[in-house]
C-alpha cells in the first residue's frame, strides 16, 4: 500500500489514524492491478477476500442452470466488491468477479479484517456501517426487480452508476436489469424521444 496515506484516507474517509494504526492497515491491504477480462474469483472457489475499488470497474455475476449470466453488482470507484455469500461464511463462492475495466484494487482477507477489528476498533464500526448500507441497497434492488418496470430499473441504474454506462457492454447492463439487450435498446430509444 502507498506509504503516503492517501489511499488509506480514501478508503477510510472521515477516520483519523495514528502512525502505528497506519502501519497495521498497510500490512493487511494489498494492492492489486488487474486488466480488463481478469477473473478475480470464479464460482465454486473459496471467497476469502474483499476488494476496495480505487479505479476501474468490476462486476459480480451468477450463471444459472441454463447458462444465463445474471449480473448482481458493479464495483466502481470507492465501492467494495466480493462474493459476500462465500466471504461471510468462509465458504465457496456462488458468483464470479470479473474486471470489466482495467482496475486498481486493494484486497483484504476476512482474517486480516479480524486483525484490523481487534487492533483498531473504529474500523469495525466503519465496516458495520458500510455493511448496513449495502444490505439496505440490496433490499431496495430486490424490491425494484419485483415491483418496477424495466424502464424504472434502467433509470435507477443510470442514477446509481452515472459514469459507466458508455464504457461497459450493453449485455452487462441488460443482465443487471434482468432484460434482453433488445429491450435495453428499446428503453433507451423510448427515453430519447
Amino acid at each position: 500500500m502507498k506509504s503516503d496515506n492517501s489511499v488509506i484516507s480514501e478508503i477510510f474517509k472521515h477516520l483519523d489514524f495514528t502512525e502505528e494504526e497506519i502501519k497495521i492497515i498497510e500490512s493487511v491491504f494489498h494492492k492489486v492491478t488487474a486488466k480488463k477480462g481478469t477473473i478475480l474469483l470464479s464460482a465454486d472457489e473459496f471467497a476469502d477476500a474483499q476488494y476496495y475499488v480505487l479505479r476501474g470497474c468490476l462486476r459480480t455475476y451468477h450463471i444459472d442452470t441454463h447458462g444465463k449470466e445474471h449480473t448482481v453488482q458493479f464495483g466502481i470507484k470507492d465501492w467494495w466488491i466480493s462474493d459476500y455469500t462465500g466471504f461471510f461464511t468462509s465458504g465457496k463462492s456462488i458468483m464470479t468477479i470479473e474486471v470489466i475495466q482495467d482496475a486498481t484494487l486493494y484486497r483484504i482477507t476476512e482474517q486480516d479484517k479480524e486483525i484490523l477489528y481487534q487492533s483498531i476498533p473504529k474500523i469495525e464500526r466503519f465496516f458495520r456501517i458500510k455493511l448496513e448500507r449495502a444490505f439496505g441497497a440490496f433490499q431496495k434492488r430486490i424490491l425494484a426487480n419485483i415491483s418496477q418496470t424495466a424502464t424504472e430499473r434502467y433509470l435507477n441504474f443510470i442514477k446509481t452508476y452515472p459514469n459507466i454506462e458508455k464504457s461497459i457492454k450493453n449485455y452487462h447492463i441488460a443482465s443487471y436489469l434482468g432484460i434482453t439487450t433488445e429491450s435495453l435498446s428499446r428503453i433507451r430509444k423510448d427515453l430519447h424521444r
